[in-house]
């Protein structure tokens, strides 16, 4: 019977994607500081209400994306201890699944703002709310480009986009409704821009929280067949059958797998390992796999477990 362990491409570790995007995530906080303060500072200054409105948009923004910081420092310090056999990993995956709460709550907070201002809108200083805005969606901008690239690879990193993003349209329906005041007094603007806004991070939200809460269920990456990948090793030359197989992910870009292979008698074990590790990591980008080969029957089979 034999044991095959595969880390990663080349032979090197699978390691969080978050983790590559550390300081980008840094200076998105600070940008997202620079602009919560200079909303409050105006938006009490000028007894602006849009402003303050989304100055505590903001703030759960910038909140979040601290949490995924937070997050993402646990799961490279996890591994120091024997005890935490993956590390924190999972970490990066729970701060995920609150902030998509936090935009849930956001967008709920910016749909019941728009109802009472549509009942009875506000007065907007156009000026300091449009100056601001600008200033605003300046720091939205150099914060959304520094973290696109990293959201398609981290699902921590894709939340914080996704508040970034939602900031970046506030700060647009922000400037758009200072506008419309100023040059034609319609206050009616702002509610009706917070009502998109709201409508457009919803969905987002929805499908942020359901990519964490498929990982923390432990379910199988939804890029992958299981019944193609289990194919692919059972036409491993010697192989009888494959059982057990276990695909799951850790947290975002560590995607691991293992099963049991059973190999008629007569066939090296060695060789079977090497081509089911070189189908995972090649075809199907499991660089992570611990398998099992034994016997069709006698001793070293193991039974079969239902998970």
């Amino acid at each position: 019977m034999g044991h095959g362990h595969g880390h990663g491409v080349g032979g090197k570790d699978p390691v969080s994607a978050s983790g590559a995007h550390l300081t980008r995530l840094w200076i998105a906080v600070g940008l997202g500081c620079a602009t919560l303060i200079t909303q409050v500072v105006v938006g009490l200054s000028t007894s602006s209400l849009a402003l303050l409105s989304d100055s505590a948009h903001v703030f759960t923004d910038v909140f979040g994306i601290l949490m995924a910081v937070v997050a993402i420092s646990l799961a490279r310090r996890g591994p120091a201890r024997s005890d935490r056999t993956f590390g924190l990993y999972r970490a990066e995956v729970f701060a995920a699944l609150f902030n998509a709460i936090l935009l849930f709550a956001v967008a709920g907070w910016i749909l019941y703002e728009a109802a009472q201002r549509i009942s009875d809108p506000p007065e907007v200083a156009g000026g300091p709310v449009m100056a601001v805005a600008t200033f605003g969606l300046l720091m939205n901008i150099a914060a959304f480009l520094l973290l696109r690239s990293g959201a398609k690879e981290s699902l921590n990193v894709r939340g914080a986009y996704l508040e970034v993003m939602a900031d970046m349209l506030g700060s647009v329906g922000v400037l758009i409704s200072g506008l419309v005041t100023v040059l034609f007094g319609w206050r009616y603007a702002d509610p009706v821009i917070g009502v998109a806004i709201g409508l457009f991070v919803l969905p987002r939200a929805y499908s942020l929280g359901r990519s964490a809460l498929r990982i923390l269920l432990q379910h199988a990456p939804a890029r992958l067949d299981i019944d193609e990948v289990t194919a692919a090793l059972a036409a491993v030359d010697g192989v009888q059958d494959v059982h057990d197989l276990h695909v799951w992910t850790l947290t975002s870009g560590m995607e691991v797998a293992s099963a049991h292979m059973a190999v008629r008698d007569g066939v090296e074990h060695a060789v079977v390992l090497a081509r089911a590790r070189e189908i995972l990591a090649d075809r199907y980008g499991l660089g992570h796999a611990t398998i099992q080969v034994e016997p069709v029957q006698g001793q070293g089979r193991c039974s079969e477990l239902s998970w």
